[in-house]
């Protein structure tokens, strides 16, 4: 898989089209190295459950409900994935405060991901409004893996509820002040110009995932 991930997300208070870059973008499923499998996990969600997430960070926890009925496959590898400890102390490597955080890649540049893309599933009621957690990936059709974003203020929706692309499958449902936190932290540009890139680390120390 091309791992060309550094396409341009916008500016700070630019009104332009947006390509959130993504990284990737039971028993594993077909593990070929280490946190790379060859595969998508097989659907694993029970039907008669509700799944959150709960996120522990250095900035403190905030939990998830995902949207497992609107976007199952991409839910399902988000769990799955959570649940093979992928997450565990990855970094939030894209920050920019009135837009998103982004995170999900275990090489922190942005251009990691699991070995494998999954479907997209943009069929849904929301809209990229501040709480939302979305895939992000490479402006390619069905080319999400791991990384994903969380809306932090109006210019997500200013930007994306015009352009769609990006799967909506989950939204903070408690601790939405650790996020802002988070997209409060001081950056700097990146090679590319872009104003994203944390003055100090911020990770993701866990993801515990609730079924109810």
């Amino acid at each position: 898989m091309k791992r060309q991930w550094h396409k341009s997300v916008c500016a700070l208070a630019v009104a332009t089209a947006v390509a959130l870059s993504l990284a990737g973008c039971g028993s594993a499923p077909g593990k070929t190295g280490d946190k790379s499998w060859s595969a998508p996990p097989p659907m694993q969600l029970k039907a008669d459950k509700a799944y959150e997430a709960v996120f522990d960070t250095t900035e403190g926890k905030f939990t998830v409900h995902l949207f497992k009925d609107l976007a199952p496959k991409t839910v399902n590898n988000f769990v799955f994935l959570s649940r093979q400890g992928y997450y565990d102390n990855v970094v939030f490597h894209r920050i920019m405060k009135t837009f998103m955080i982004q995170t999900g890649d275990p090489t922190g540049t942005g251009m990691g991901g699991p070995g494998y893309t999954i479907e997209d599933e943009l069929t849904t009621k929301y809209k990229y409004d501040p709480g939302i957690v979305a895939m992000a990936n490479t402006g390619a059709k069905n080319s999400g893996g791991s990384q994903f974003f969380i809306c932090t203020g109006p210019d997500c929706a200013a930007s994306l509820n015009k352009n769609p692309f990006y799967t909506i499958f989950g939204q903070v449902s408690s601790g939405m002040d650790v996020v802002q936190k988070i997209a409060a932290t001081p950056v700097k540009q990146d090679a590319r110009g872009e104003p994203s890139s944390p003055l100090k680390e911020v990770k993701i120390n866990k993801i515990e995932i609730a079924e109810k």
